[in-house]
């Protein structure tokens, strides 16, 4: 290994553990993520010739623009579809679209909202985001549970029903999203072969928290706002949720149709509900003057767009073009051989282990690392629908249940409902870890005696 690639592993190593420490520094990941990428990038450029061919000479600016534009483009798919999923989901719960949620679970047992709250985040984890899932429930559990105590065994549940219906979703968590963009999984092989193994991982633990709730419980004193007459009407709040939500789901569905990458469809989807939006507020506009029209148009795509978190965006840009330079100098191939050898092939303890280290650090470079490690082969493990890569978008999604930080659902709720670290590790982790290995050991059998 050359000192400059050494220089580049180290620079990379600083950066991840800032983005670690996050919570100590107070310096936002973005930030790092970005020095990161330029700066993986500038230590490159001192001599690529060593890690590309054609980087000799007058063609040397032109070798290395293409490699960048390469990994530019293959991040690109991700984001964009980032921010339109981001964008449909905040035009769907601004208007309302959510409340029949909050209707379905209401009940005064707390064992029956319990196994209600599981379905429920684990269905819409699989067809939104977990992040939007968990900040959904837990807006929705204020209203329902009013003891703190018995609040926050929720919480915990949310997150893990959270984090295992997005795993065995295309569209349901970041690194998924991250896995079929590269190709490596299709929405028919991971739905099929990994919605039994997330199941489990969320049944298990729903179950050993359940024993620990008993009795009846009063519902929070919390009055819901309805708007006036700005408002849409149910007619509309129910196009635009079945609209947005139905929309998600038929993003797979448009990939296997067109064979176009899935941005395509999620900006399909976006332009047609901003245009069914812009038609049912045009009309109210027309009804309506003044402070109606501001809360109005605060409600329309255009002003959406603006509030997208870019912090995770340029997030997420950073991160993965740092790990398209290890990439291209080779450094996740050597490793992806060391581990290989290390574990003897065994890819259900190398997937494990990583997502055992998904709860300690973001999976995202975690699964973008993984990517470049391994190369996708005709067939075996390594082939598309391959072992490897469905259990790898199980483990780093289910696996970052087992810390409060170890997931974007689990850092929201923590946020929001104040759950300590130390609470979440005593409590739950150990009740995440049982559910997880359970999912893994469904899938062995899955795969041993009916795939």
């Amino acid at each position: 290994m050359s000192t400059l690639t050494i220089c580049i592993v180290i620079l990379f190593c600083i950066g991840y553990f800032c983005i670690a420490i996050e919570s100590v520094t107070k310096i936002n990941k973005a930030a790092i993520a970005l020095l990161m990428f330029v700066g993986c990038w500038t230590l490159f450029m001192i001599d690529p010739s060593s890690y590309v061919a054609a980087a000799v000479g007058d063609m040397k600016a032109a070798a290395v623009s293409e490699v960048i534009e390469h990994h530019l483009g293959s991040t690109a798919t991700t984001l964009f579809f980032l921010m339109g999923a981001m964008t449909i989901v905040e035009l769907v719960d601004q208007n309302g679209g959510f409340n029949f949620v909050r209707d379905t679970l209401q009940t005064k047992s707390k064992r029956s909202l319990l196994w209600r709250i599981a379905f429920m985040t684990f269905i819409l984890s699989a067809i939104l985001d977990n992040l939007t899932t968990s900040i959904v429930m837990i807006m929705i559990l204020r209203k329902l549970v009013s003891d703190k105590k018995d609040r926050i065994i929720y919480a915990a549940l949310v997150i893990i029903a959270a984090n295992s219906g997005g795993a065995f979703s295309p569209i349901g968590d970041v690194t998924t999203i991250m896995l079929w963009n590269k190709g490596v999984i299709t929405a028919a092989g991971v739905i099929t072969e990994i919605f039994i193994p997330s199941l489990i991982s969320m049944v298990i633990p729903a179950y050993i928290l359940s024993l620990s709730l008993k009795g009846t419980l009063e519902p929070a004193q919390e009055t819901v706002v309805i708007e006036e007459a700005d408002a849409l009407s149910p007619a509309q709040r129910k196009t635009i949720f079945f609209l947005g939500v139905g929309g998600l789901i038929f993003v797979p569905i448009f990939k296997t149709i067109t064979h176009l990458p899935p941005f395509v469809g999620i900006l399909l989807v976006l332009g047609v509900l901003w245009t069914a939006t812009e038609i049912f507020y045009t009309g109210i506009h027309q009804e309506s003057e003044d402070t109606a029209d501001n809360r109005n148009t605060q409600k329309r795509v255009s002003k959406m767009l603006s509030r997208i978190d870019m912090d995770t965006i340029l997030f997420f840009l950073g991160i993965l073009m740092a790990v398209g330079c290890l990439e291209t100098i080779g450094v996740l191939t050597m490793l992806g051989k060391g581990l290989d050898v290390t574990f003897a092939g065994n890819h259900y303890l190398v997937t494990g282990i990583i997502g055992v280290l998904s709860s300690i650090v973001d999976n995202v470079p975690l699964v973008a690392g993984c990517m470049g490690m391994y190369p996708v082969q005709a067939a075996g493990d390594l082939a598309i629908d391959g072992i490897f890569w469905q259990l790898l978008a199980y483990c780093a999604g289910v696996g970052g249940s087992m810390l409060i930080i170890g997931s974007a659902a689990g850092v929201v709720v923590m946020g929001l409902e104040k759950i300590t670290f130390g609470w979440y590790m005593k409590k739950i982790t150990w009740i995440a870890f049982v559910g997880y290995l359970a999912g893994i050991f469904c899938y062995w059998l899955e795969k041993t005696f009916l795939f």
